[in-house]
């Protein structure tokens, strides 16, 4: 099973970087899950938030951020609209279903003419 995220949005800050200071290289990212397999594939409502500085190149944690970078983030939190919950099965899981169906009344017609 592949967990992949797919990006929701991504915004530019003018806030100052918590490691280097510099106020134009962040970027906060909202990334929401995927859930792949050979038979389904489902995107759930679960949300990832990554804060990047392009100056420094270092991920920015949680535990680091200012006041300020709390407050934007929460307002662009709100600001976005994940993706519905969804689920889809994949050509593989109809041609299980199907054949299994197929079977299965071939079997119960097979017992009910010879009985």
């Amino acid at each position: 099973m592949a967990k992949k995220h797919i990006k929701i949005n991504e915004f530019n800050l003018k806030n100052n970087c918590p490691v280097c200071y510099s106020n134009d290289g962040l970027k906060l990212t909202f990334k929401q899950q995927l859930i792949e397999n050979a038979f389904y594939k489902a995107t759930t409502l679960d949300t990832l938030n990554e804060l990047f500085c392009n100056t420094c190149n270092s991920n920015i944690y949680p535990v680091q951020w200012t006041d300020d970078l709390e407050r934007v983030f929460e307002y662009h939190k709100r600001a976005i609209t994940p993706k519905s919950k969804s689920f889809h099965l994949k050509k593989l899981t109809w041609l299980i279903v199907i054949l299994t169906a197929i079977i299965t009344v071939s079997a119960i017609g097979f017992m009910v003419l010879y009985n």
